[in-house]
């Protein structure tokens, strides 16, 4: 159970900020290797151990936005600052409702192994695509409204199993000129609100379940995610620039004819 639970939170700490498709990966152990699922108490330990691991690279970030926020909030004017952090709620909403709207036909109808290889393939095609076309002249600051607002339905198409959140974000910032590095961020910074929510309405739905937890396991969901997620985020926007997204495109074609041969054996 122990090596399960180092090696799901490995993958999940690793895939979860790359655009490469988490749930594409969780998917291979329980399929190849026949692993159990490990439970919603794990899920939510992972998620955290992701989510502690972006608030604590963009520490200094967070705490901007967030005094920026109050300041406006309470009639200080606006800053970029501010603005950004606005923008970053407006992004939050779609998938908010996407999530409440449709999660369930979701897990009910799409979440099965040949929509995550179609969806993996699919959605990297169009980042590659995006990258290609993309002008990458503004920072994450100039996104304005309407760019939050696009990048939050992009989010929300992450719902799609395979679809990648952080690579569809990513392919609509290119889109929207932002740079590599802007797109990245703006998609890291949006991603803590949804890890937030998602992990607090699993959780809720956790204690209402009465579910006997694995503390051994779940602690160490937490730390193994944490550490491999803020390592993951690191080297990410270290090598963007310098590689591009057409390794993570290429990477992503491979996994999704692996999925496929995997999935037409079964």
């Amino acid at each position: 159970m122990e090596v399960h639970a180092i090696l799901l939170a490995l993958i999940q700490g690793l895939t979860e900020f790359l655009p490469v498709s988490s749930s594409a990966h969780l998917v291979l152990p329980s399929v190849l290797l026949g692993w159990p699922d490990q439970g919603m108490a794990f899920d939510v330990a992972v998620h955290l151990g992701s989510l502690l691991a972006v608030l604590y690279y963009f520490r200094r970030e967070v705490v901007t936005l967030a005094l920026s926020w109050w300041t406006s909030l309470r009639g200080g004017g606006h800053s970029a600052e501010s603005k950004l952090a606005w923008g970053i709620i407006l992004a939050t909403v779609p998938a908010c409702v996407a999530g409440l709207l449709l999660g369930d036909m979701i897990g009910a109808y799409l979440r099965s192994g040949w929509v995550i290889a179609t969806a993996t393939i699919v959605f990297g095609l169009l980042l590659w695509w995006a990258d290609r076309i993309a002008h990458q002249c503004k920072n994450e600051y100039q996104a304005g409204w309407r760019g939050a607002l696009i990048l939050g339905c992009a989010q929300a198409l992450a719902l799609i199993p395979g679809t990648s959140r952080s690579g569809i974000t990513l392919t609509a910032g290119l889109m929207l000129g932002l740079t590599r590095q802007a797109a990245a961020r703006f998609s890291f910074l949006m991603s803590i609100p949804v890890i937030l929510l998602a992990g607090s309405h699993q959780a809720s739905g956790l204690v209402g379940s009465g579910a006997v937890m694995s503390w051994p396991a779940v602690s160490l969901g937490v730390l193994v995610s944490f550490a491999s997620a803020l390592a993951c985020i690191h080297l990410f926007l270290s090598l963007l620039n310098r590689l591009g997204v057409l390794p993570f495109v290429l990477y992503r074609l491979a996994l999704g004819a692996v999925l496929i041969a995997v999935l037409s054996q079964a």
